[in-house]
């Protein structure tokens, strides 16, 4: 006997037993009681609470009934737990201070936000809100999937049809096995909103639903403190939100100053938090306070700190939000049921999986209307043959012996179904006046029309985003209110950029690595040939050799000769003036003290990727080597920055410019000769890569000072010589050849012009900057220039020195000119620079 009960002894290792009914408890209560389902929001026990009042007839529009009454319909049809659980989720559901927007209508004690109890369901009554009724419009129309409920005996629905985005509006809270969850409630106006965007665009960023959904909205009102925690949670689903009081300062008739709190943060419990703030100022933790009364009344909350005479209501009032639960923050988890499993969504998830929710559940009632109504059109054709041969079918029928007899003979006589001769035998008598026709033949007429929108409904889905967009707005008529919670910025949400001007400015870096950037209105126009203005106080060996137009808000991509790049917001360079030497960039950034700046590229985002994609990085070297790379790959900022270009032994980096893929390229040397070639020349390389030749030198002392894209048919191109001479000639003369040759003649070099320093694509409208070693600044039109022929030697743009020589060349584009008054200088400035193409700026950095 006992050998026997010993074989049904399945010997079980505790740990596995012990893990598998873990993971069984766990999964139990994530599913099926703490996590809210995505699509209507709700658990469970919210679910079942709704669905046995709907079932139990407790309609907005219907008697109250008691609430015991509710609980026991829903404990014995669908939730087999303690009656505590269902009565407090509807107590809950009834609070206006818990819920934003209220989905049981409570009559007798529900509570209140002092933390006091709900009377016995036996003496309250409850009914639903007519806003509950819109999360179960429908459900009768085989909307959503049944299930059985705990002993089988009946069916319950897995979700809620939910018109209502739920989940958004009243968020949710629950603590579960190893994960939990913390929604805050929103605003329907706002939602609908920006649902409504979601559904125009989808693929809508994060930052512009934020544009409609501005943050949650609490039932209790208050104020948002900070917008941080806001944008963390929409983008991650994660934030830490901070909640202030509502509070203003008043006198009494006596003289004596209060500070009245109307609001107070979310889920506050308003007897603790006071009883707790007298504890504070009975130990001294809080001074200032004479005396603290609520005030509180049917009419709204109050709540009255009495000052003491000497007491700053300013300070107390920090004090109070930083001792007490006058500030508070609401920590945002959300996590919810996606198709059974939880996830952390973020704002664009739940909008996303709420309205494929809605799209499903308007593609099934769509459905189970259609198939309604392709019956009701069965029996009115029934109808119709019926009375169209009315008295054949009374003979027939006042012939047969029974009912069976009279429908069978109804079938072969004229083709009917059985359903159509069930029907014409139930048809009473009055059907048969002529009027009664009528009423069924408009009928027919408007069941055939419905059934028609309803099939190009399930046949195009831009007509079941447009029903679900209408059913929202409606509800956004009929429910939407004013937000009740303020938001307030905090210093933490002012960035550096918030208080800087996003505004034209001249940076200029000096041959030995000095950087500044200068207000625009401190350069001023002059005649050609004119002797300049003193530009820049540098040292006696030192020299501007850099210099071009930024806004300050813009990134700058800072290329050294010996191939690195390195990131810098325009701000972050020190402001100087004109006359001013600058900062050591070795300061800025982390350049090593043997390399030097060669090119600055200036990006006004690195964020669009169409834009990142879409446009390249150009560079070459003073041996003639040419490299191209998308820029995306130099669009992730580093400290320390990262090699931009792989240079060889005896080379360095000379020039980088932004282009498009499409424009030409035009490379000079300093003897005197340019090369012209299509940037498709040039294919698309790593950002480590080394480059190939575009230009062929004919000895190793022949170095390239500048390169050109030409990007503009009705351009020209500018060529200077460190002696003072320039020239314009058309694009044109420089014929197109494959990259890698000789090139062709730019400028006839004499001892009189001295080589090449500069090339510059340029148009009638811009201007140059010339800046030569001695620190002379002269800024000149270039439509004063007239083009000439290509081999030419130019005309003389600047007086220098005996012993000068012209550093660098800058061009300035797009010029407004019109008349402001500047107080650095003294006098009055004219032609101050707009630029128009902040995305596409063309710095251009040159050889000495």
């Amino acid at each position: 006997m006992a050998e026997g009960l010993n074989e049904n002894i399945i010997p079980i290792n505790i740990e596995d037993e012990m893990r598998g009914a873990y993971i069984d408890y766990s999964m139990s209560v994530i599913i099926s009681r703490a996590l809210p389902d995505v699509r209507d929001g709700l658990k469970p026990v919210h679910r079942r609470v709704l669905y046995g009042m709907l079932e139990l007839g407790v309609t907005y529009n219907k008697a109250y009934k008691k609430s015991a009454r509710i609980v026991g319909e829903v404990l014995g049809k669908y939730h087999p737990h303690g009656d505590s659980s269902v009565y407090d989720t509807m107590v809950r559901m009834a609070q206006p201070w818990s819920l934003r927007y209220p989905l049981v209508d409570g009559q007798g004690n529900f509570g209140s936000i002092d933390g006091d109890s709900p009377a016995a369901m036996r003496y309250t009554e409850a009914r639903l809100r007519r806003i509950a009724e819109e999360l179960l419009a429908d459900i009768n129309k085989n909307t959503v999937d049944f299930q059985p409920n705990f002993d089988d005996s009946l069916q319950e629905p897995s979700v809620l049809p939910g018109k209502l985005p739920n989940l958004l509006l009243n968020g949710a809270s629950g603590i579960a096995v190893g994960m939990a969850t913390n929604m805050p409630p929103h605003n329907l106006t706002e939602v609908v909103n920006g649902i409504v965007a979601y559904i125009d665009n989808n693929d809508i960023e994060i930052a512009e639903l934020m544009q409609h959904i501005t943050a949650p909205d609490f039932p209790t009102g208050a104020t948002i403190y900070g917008y941080q925690g806001v944008k963390a949670a929409f983008e991650t689903g994660r934030g830490r939100i901070v909640m202030r009081a509502k509070a203003h300062f008043d006198t009494t008739k006596t003289g004596k100053e209060q500070i009245i709190v109307s609001e107070i943060p979310y889920q506050v419990n308003k007897a603790s938090m006071i009883e707790k703030t007298a504890a504070l100022v009975n130990e001294k933790k809080i001074e200032g306070i004479s005396d603290i009364r609520d005030e509180s009344d049917r009419n709204g909350l109050r709540i009255v700190y009495d000052l003491k005479r000497d007491a700053i209501p300013n300070v107390v009032l920090n004090n109070l939000y930083k001792y007490t639960q006058l500030q508070s923050s609401f920590g945002v988890n959300n996590v919810a049921l996606v198709k059974g499993r939880p996830e952390t969504l973020n704002l664009k998830d739940m909008i996303h999986h709420y309205v494929d929710h809605r799209h499903e559940v308007v593609v099934r009632r769509t459905e189970y209307e259609l198939d309604e109504a392709q019956k009701r059109a069965h029996i009115l054709e029934g109808y119709l043959i019926a009375l169209d041969n009315l008295d054949e079918i009374i003979e027939l029928i006042r012939g047969s012996r029974d009912p069976e007899i009279a429908r069978n003979g109804l079938i072969e006589r004229f083709s009917l179904s059985e359903i159509q001769a069930r029907a014409i035998l139930d048809m009473r008598l009055q059907r048969l006046t002529g009027m009664e026709r009528e009423k069924i033949q408009n009928e027919y007429n408007e069941v055939m029309a419905q059934i028609e929108d309803l099939r190009d409904i399930l046949a195009r889905v831009e007509r079941r985003m447009e029903i679900i967009k209408d059913e929202l707005l409606q509800l956004q008529e009929r429910y939407g209110d004013d937000r009740r919670t303020d938001i307030v910025h905090s210093a933490e949400d002012i960035t550096i950029e918030d208080m800087i001007p996003n505004e034209a400015v001249v940076l200029t870096i000096s041959h030995q690595g000095y950087v500044k950037r200068t207000q625009l209105a401190e350069y001023r126009t002059q005649g050609r040939g004119g002797v300049g203005s003193r530009g820049v106080s540098t040292k006696e060996d030192d020299f501007t050799e850099h210099l071009f137009i930024a806004h300050t808000h813009n990134y700058l991509l800072i290329f050294t000769e010996k191939g690195k790049v390195f990131w810098m917001k325009v701000y972050e360079i020190p402001e100087g003036s004109k006359n001013s030497k600058g900062r050591a960039i070795q300061n800025l950034i982390n350049i090593e003290p043997d390399d030097n700046v060669r090119a600055v590229i200036n990006v006004e985002n690195l964020k669009d990727e169409d834009y990142l994609n879409n446009n390249y990085l150009v560079m070459c070297t003073i041996n003639g080597t040419i490299k191209k790379t998308p820029l995306e790959a130099y669009s992730r900022p580093r400290q320390n920055g990262v090699n931009a270009i792989t240079i060889n032994d005896g080379d360095r980096l000379l020039d980088v410019r932004i282009t498009n893929g499409n424009n030409h390229i035009v490379m000079a040397l300093e003897s005197g000769r340019a090369i012209h070639f299509h940037e498709a020349d040039v294919r698309s390389m790593g950002r480590t890569a080394a480059g190939v030749r575009g230009i062929s030198r004919e000895n190793e002392e022949d170095k390239v000072i500048g390169m050109v894209c030409v990007s503009r048919e009705d351009a020209s191109l500018l060529v200077v010589s460190e002696r003072g001479y320039g020239k314009r000639s058309s694009t044109e003369e420089y014929r197109i050849t494959k990259r890698g040759g000789k090139g062709v003649k730019a400028m006839k070099i004499t001892e009189k012009t001295g080589n090449l320093v500069a090339i510059k694509e340029v148009i009638d409208s811009d201007e140059l900057m010339i800046i030569n070693r001695s620190g002379i600044t002269i800024r000149l039109k270039v439509d004063d220039l007239r083009v000439m022929g290509r081999a030419t030697q130019g005309v003389k743009l600047i007086r220098l020195g005996e012993n000068d020589k012209i550093s660098s060349v800058e061009k300035i584009e797009a010029i407004e000119e019109e008349e402001i008054e500047n107080n650095i200088v003294e006098e009055e400035i004219k032609d101050v620079e707009k630029l128009d193409n902040v995305d596409d700026p063309d710095p251009d950095m040159d050889a000495k």
